[in-house]
């Protein structure tokens, strides 16, 4: 390279702030931290090799440093919420993580035996719908091609390569885990999590008859095949008539339309006209409903209306849940296929017909409308009722779709045979021990959320017509001798041989005339997630004391009843014991619009993006690998092209969870952009000049001396210690920000400047107690940090000089962190060091940082917020 070529590229590369640092330590080795700092902060510089050194020396294990039993100072356990095995975290995950880490690492900090108890989740639905995307993409087949058992391979070799991807993120953020006790929810029986919990939980449920077997209405994905839970139903509102693309579908489907028609009164010339927002269900009407004190129809009441396509006639009932008011005051009743009309068909006593197979092809219907797909049958039924002269109007109707997150498909009332939880009593104790105090729910305005759910909880559905996914251990009993007993009958067992031997037992018949046909459903994700923080540790098997209850459960609130509310009432109900004692929910992260993240917007921000930095072409390639359609691919891609023109910049790990941290406010959720975090980078370079600086001055023979500390060093320890009491994180990274930034290196670094630069002998007094006093704002300073900042945090400890030989700690992560009775000590000195004041002629040096630090005070309290 000619140099004026090289130097042009040394250029571009400064205007670009990229340094490029090779890191030759090995892995698991401690860096060189002899070799001197770099002339500026860089995040790659700073985060290489700690962490494997980290893990190695075995830090992160609850049996680091605990030279008693049971530890003084107590135990802090958390389990992990289990990230699915989708692939790759986003920003929603990484403010979890940040969140815990920072609260695992100050527990460890305070000498507490503590475990944080990493795992992965199975993630039935997504997971499934993942690999059938790739499939049909790369080999055009779907998983029935395969068949159930080639496909799960198929799953597991797609794990087995992107299930890493996950842990490998989790370290990029410092997460301090013990990788040694991580768990896959799916793992085989040899592992203790996997099967051997979930059947247990089962099983015990069944045989009390907590678990059991009814015919209801659920929500179905005609695509997945499959029930879903509410969680996984977006409910999309319109405000009138809109078009929708439904998958299986060329064109859009209306939505948004009140579609009017009538029933004939049987023998009179009289109609009744009713309304529907699915007009296609009418072929599944079996009455029409009116309120008891509707004037309108009082001479109606025993008649029967006639259904215009079959010869089927339909009673009109009272009923109270009838709004008067609401169109013509008429209902048209479908039990099978509308939950307000299951409850009215339920009461009457009517008929249920479904009209709908798994595939959304209408059924036990009349021609020409047999064998039609929903959304088809709905303009054939229109049509219909157009030539009879029974069709009204259509008017705009605001209303609420309910649409699979996964599949994008049409949600459909359906009535089938599921496995179900009574959660009635599981939920009253839920709630109370709440009331009572025993479980704390932070921030407390959740407790609203929380009562309502428990006290009107509804039966728990926890079968899925999945192939990925734990299978229910239930099994089909048909007795061979029908002379023996008239029967079928389910049986649940930890094998087939105990499910045979307890249907023999059950039917007083022998087993050799028993037949057993497991059930091809598999359990809810959220089932196996319910019993999570206990599984981890071996139950039913193994001993719980140590680990189990656990200290803190922290997620985001979204998930307060899907995941929350289900350990809780699982803790009761099968060890008898509360999983945790306090529950703290974060705010929920959206991007700087405000919308949720989420893969199917294309909005999803993978943290090491951020961390490591990113350009446009890449954002867009990422998109292309996705399983977006390519209208939402184009879509997402403009998105990105707004938000980061210039893709994103390198921020570092420790930018990241520190403003993670800082917007973290309870209650709120958080629209976060982020070009922001580069601020934080920026803070991380002030925090290396800083220290850079110090060290300089502080000098090879540094010993101990008379300490000397900032009253607000003592202020920001005690804003920090209240702030993780408390979870307020906001003031944490405040407390922080500003004791470093403005009281550290814009009052107090400035105003020494003057002194450490004299070489008079009284000069040298001075700056001796100048360096006393910078060493414990540097040493304590960084401490206060680590749980946040722990890369460069141990970069800059290490490097630090230690007063005495028995002071040097090899980590700062097993540091104690400051507490305020350390700071009283400190201060106590502060006493005698002003005493002496006169001695060293301080006076004038100290009486100009007061007067400096006054004045700054006064501007933090007009400026800060500002």
């Amino acid at each position: 390279m000619q140099p004026q070529t090289e130097k042009k590229a040394k250029l571009e590369k400064k205007e670009l702030d990229v340094i490029t640092y090779n890191i030759p330590t090995p892995p698991g080795e401690k860096k060189d931290v002899l070799s001197p700092l770099p002339d500026s902060y860089s995040p790659q510089y700073v985060e290489a090799a700690w962490y494997s050194w980290w893990e190695k020396q075995g830090f992160f294990k609850p049996e680091y440093g605990n030279v008693s039993e049971p530890n003084p100072r107590g135990v802090f356990m958390m389990c992990i919420p289990p990230p699915n095995v989708t692939g790759s975290l986003h920003l929603g995950h990484a403010l979890t993580n940040a969140i815990q880490d920072c609260l695992t690492r100050w527990h460890r900090m305070r000498g507490e035996t503590t475990l944080w108890n990493p795992g992965c989740d199975h993630a039935g639905i997504a997971t499934q719908v993942v690999v059938e995307k790739k499939l049909m993409r790369e080999r055009k087949m779907t998983r029935h091609d395969l068949g159930r058992g080639n496909f799960i391979q198929e799953v597991w070799k797609w794990k087995n390569e992107k299930g890493d991807r996950i842990y490998h993120q989790l370290k990029k953020l410092g997460s301090s885990l013990d990788w040694d006790r991580a768990c896959f929810t799916m793992d085989d029986v040899s592992t203790v999590f996997a099967l051997l919990g979930i059947k247990e939980a089962f099983i015990r449920m069944h045989e009390e008859g907590v678990i059991y077997r009814s015919k209801r209405l659920v929500n179905w994905s005609c695509t997945l095949n499959s029930a879903i839970s509410d969680i996984e139903v977006d409910k999309k509102e319109l405000a009138g008539r809109t078009l929708l693309p439904v998958p299986g579908y060329k064109e859009k489907v209306e939505f948004g339309v009140l579609v009017s028609f009538s029933y004939k009164v049987e023998g009179s010339d009289e109609e009744v006209v009713v309304a529907t927002t699915r007009i296609e269900t009418m072929l599944g009407d079996t009455a029409v409903a009116v309120h008891p004190n509707d004037s309108r129809y009082q001479h109606l009441k025993g008649k029967m209306v006639v259904h215009p396509f079959c010869d089927r006639k339909m009673p009109i009932v009272l009923d109270d849940f009838v709004d008067m008011n609401f169109g013509t005051g008429a209902v048209k009743i479908t039990p099978a296929h509308d939950h307000n009309d299951y409850e009215v068909g339920e009461r009457h006593k009517l008929p249920f017909i479904n009209i709908l197979d798994e595939n959304g092809l209408l059924i036990n219907v009349p021609p020409p409308f047999l064998g039609m797909k929903r959304f088809e049958a709905r303009k054939a039924v229109l049509q219909a009722l157009t030539d009879l002269g029974q069709f009204k109007e259509v008017k705009d109707n605001t209303m609420v779709v309910p649409v699979c997150s996964r599949s994008k498909d049409i949600v459909e009332p359906l009535l089938k045979p599921q496995w179900y939880v009574d959660c009635r009593e599981m939920g009253k104790q839920a709630a109370d021990v709440v009331r009572n105090g025993e479980l704390k729910i932070i921030p407390d305005h959740h407790l609203k959320t929380w009562f309502n759910w428990m006290d009107n909880i509804r039966d728990w559905c926890i079968s899925r017509q999945l192939w990925w996914g734990h299978r229910i251990p239930a099994y089909f009993v048909t007795v061979n001798d029908p002379s023996d007993v008239d029967g079928h009958y389910w049986v649940s067992g930890r094998s087939e041989e105990e499910a045979r031997e307890k249907a023999a037992k059950r039917f007083n018949v022998t087993a050799d005339k028993i037949s057993l046909r497991q059930d091809e459903d598999v359990l809810d994700t959220w089932f196996s997630s319910g019993i999570f923080p206990f599984s981890i540790f071996g139950w039913p098997t193994e001993d719980l004391r140590v680990f189990y209850p656990g200290t803190l459960l922290e997620t985001g609130h979204d998930i307060l009843f899907f995941w929350v509310a289900r350990m809780v009432m699982m803790g009761l109900k099968l060890t008898g014991k509360l999983p945790f004692k306090e529950v703290y929910l974060h705010a929920v992260v959206r991007d700087a619009h405000g919308r949720k993240m989420s893969k199917s917007l294309g909005n999803v921000i993978d943290p090491l993006d951020v961390i490591t930095g990113i350009s446009l072409e890449g954002l867009h390639a990422q998109l292309t690998d996705s399983n977006l359609d390519p209208p939402e691919i184009e879509k997402a891609r403009q998105g990105q092209k707004s938000d980061y023109p210039s893709g994103i910049p390198e921020c570092g790990t420790d930018a990241l969870r520190f403003a993670l941290c800082a917007y973290t406010s309870q209650g709120r959720d958080i629209n976060l952009d982020v070009n922001r975090i580069l601020g934080y980078r920026h803070f991380c370079n002030k925090l290396w000049n800083a220290v850079k600086f110090a060290m300089r001055t502080l000098g090879e023979g540094f010993s101990v001396s008379d300490r000397w500390i900032l009253s607000r060093l003592s202020a920001a320890v005690a804003l920090c210690d209240s702030g993780f009491q408390a979870y307020d994180f906001p003031a944490i990274t405040t407390a922080i920000y500003n004791f470093w930034l403005y009281e550290l290196c814009d009052v107090y670094l400035e105003s020494v400047k003057p002194v450490l630069s004299r070489t008079d002998s009284e000069g040298q007094k001075q700056a001796d107690i100048c360096r006393q006093t910078l060493y414990t704002c540097l040493e304590v300073g960084l401490r206060l940090l680590s749980p946040l900042m722990p890369f460069v945090t141990e970069e800059l400890f290490q490097r630090l000089p230690r007063r005495l030989a028995q002071d040097s700690t090899s980590s700062i992560c097993v540091t104690l962190y400051p507490e305020t009775s350390e700071m009283e000590f400190v201060m106590s000195v502060v006493k005698t060091i002003r005493s002496l004041r006169a001695d060293y002629n301080l006076t004038k040096t100290r009486a100009d940082c007061e007067t400096s630090h006054s004045t700054l005070h006064t501007h933090f309290k007009l400026t800060r917020f500002n």
